[in-house]
């Protein structure tokens, strides 16, 4: 309410919480995009429920590029990867079923698993300067009824990529409880730095699914298309399910199948741009905060960043004066789960010029005696 008040008053209020990347002042390549969309093929409609071949061949030589081999017949085109989550929460799981999801993480999945009747139960990530995943607490949330486990790589919002250790360990937990593990990889794309600590690929011990798509690989989310690539054992049992389950909706558009191989062409000038943008934008926070009551929280990749600030406020309280008083939009923790208090999280897509001003609003506010 306080923002839309701002917004009807005309207020220049300081957005850092722009997560879409076609408002982020990226230069994006038009002509090549276009051109792309205007293959006469498209106006020939031939449904294929996994997919068309063309592009399933595309995403299989994305992986390919990264030193991963992903055959085409193992992907499954969506509109999404939110659908990606539906298809497989229906591919999984009965009414009441549970699936195990990480917190902190981003608040869609539990809208997205209402819908299919399924339960979320939550497993912590801990931080002591880095993320990990409390396997201790993992261990404790599986129940008879549990069908799968959530595994974000690199996690939103907290950037931590899950180490090859923790890999081996998920791979055989979810072997031992016959789970299968949703491994969403939307934000795989952008790490701050090389590290060959992280996982690659998870081992066949268990059923993967991994997802992706081009809003975040492309910087393209209104093209709507995402994947699923299945491995593990009983992958192509699964595979004819989740066939089953896409024909049943079709909701892949054809035109931008067809667009799919030069789509994921030009992503790598988009993400190049888009990698610059965050590196330089932490880089500008870490140097602001040194020295000052707040702090940034250890990331390796993601497009969001974690500032911790003094518990004298709730996140609420600090997120609605920042709005109030300094035209200021951030996230509080809980938005994303955080088990306590206080964080605030902004988005590194930010514009440069906005994001540099308002985290200096952000560290005055914070160094001012509250009344």
């Amino acid at each position: 309410m306080l923002l839309a008040e701002k917004r009807r008053a005309r207020a220049k209020v300081l957005d850092l919480t722009e997560s879409n990347p076609t408002r982020a002042g990226f230069v994006y390549p038009k002509r090549e995009i276009l051109d792309a969309l205007a293959d006469p093929a498209a106006l020939r409609y031939d449904p294929a429920p996994r997919g068309l071949l063309s592009a399933r061949e595309a995403v299989s030589r994305y992986y390919a590029e990264r030193g991963i081999q992903v055959p085409a017949s193992c992907i499954v085109l969506t509109a999404s990867t939110s659908e990606a989550y539906a298809y497989l929460f229906k591919l999984l799981t009965n009414p009441g079923d549970e699936v195990l999801v990480p917190r902190p993480s981003y608040p869609l999945f539990e809208f997205l698993a209402r819908l299919e009747s399924t339960v979320l139960k939550q497993y912590p990530l801990r931080y002591d300067g880095a993320w990990h995943i409390d396997f201790d607490a993992l261990e404790g949330a599986v129940t008879a009824r549990t069908r799968a486990v959530v595994v974000v790589n690199p996690n939103n919002p907290t950037g931590s990529f899950v180490k090859r250790d923790e890999e081996q360990y998920l791979a055989e937990f979810a072997a031992r409880h016959g789970l299968a593990i949703l491994n969403d990889e939307v934000f795989a794309d952008y790490a701050f730095a090389d590290d060959d600590s992280r996982a690659a690929t998870f081992p066949d011990a268990a059923q993967v699914f991994t997802m992706s798509g081009l809003s975040k690989i492309a910087g393209l989310p209104q093209m709507k298309l995402g994947w699923i690539a299945a491995g593990g054992p009983g992958h192509e049992e699964s595979l004819e399910q989740l066939e089953w389950i896409a024909d049943t909706y079709l909701s892949v558009a054809t035109p931008v199948q067809i667009a799919l191989p030069r789509l994921l062409e030009c992503a790598a000038g988009i993400r190049g741009q888009i990698r610059e943008r965050t590196a330089a934008n932490l880089a500008c926070l870490k140097e602001s905060c040194r020295g000052s009551p707040v702090s940034t929280l250890n990331t390796e990749g993601g497009w969001s960043a974690i500032l911790q600030v003094p518990r004298t406020r709730s996140e609420e309280e600090w997120a609605m004066t920042l709005l109030g008083e300094r035209d200021v939009l951030v996230q509080p923790g809980f938005f994303y789960d955080f088990e306590s208090e206080a964080f605030l999280v902004v988005s590194l897509l930010t514009e440069p010029t906005t994001f540099t001003e308002g985290a200096r609003r952000i560290l005055e506010t914070v160094a001012e005696p509250r009344p």
